[in-house]
């Protein structure tokens, strides 16, 4: 018997797969249209539930790690804001005196 390889799908086709299953379309319709496999689907969909859904070759994103992400962002837009206020003031005190 042959191993069948692997196969990588799009992050959005996974999510257009399990939106199908929630909104009221059986495992065995999406899995016949697509041509998925049974218990692909289904691992799919738990780790949707779960909060774990990953595209593929990615890591698991969670709620947690999105906001750490974000705050990490802000933090080095405020730091370069406030650099550009120092130099700004230290630019008009020089012309003051």
């Amino acid at each position: 018997m042959k191993k069948i390889p692997k196969q990588a799908y799009t992050a959005e086709f996974k999510e257009l797969a399990v939106k199908r299953v929630k909104d009221g379309e059986s495992i065995a319709v999406v899995v016949k249209e697509l041509g998925l496999g049974d218990q692909t689907l289904r691992n799919w969909v738990k780790a949707a539930a779960e909060g774990k859904f990953k595209g593929a070759g990615s890591k698991v994103v969670t709620l947690e790690a999105m906001e750490l992400s974000r705050l990490r962002a802000e933090n080095a837009r405020l730091k370069r804001e406030n650099e550009i206020i120092k130099k700004a003031a230290a630019y008009f005190t020089r012309d003051v005196l």
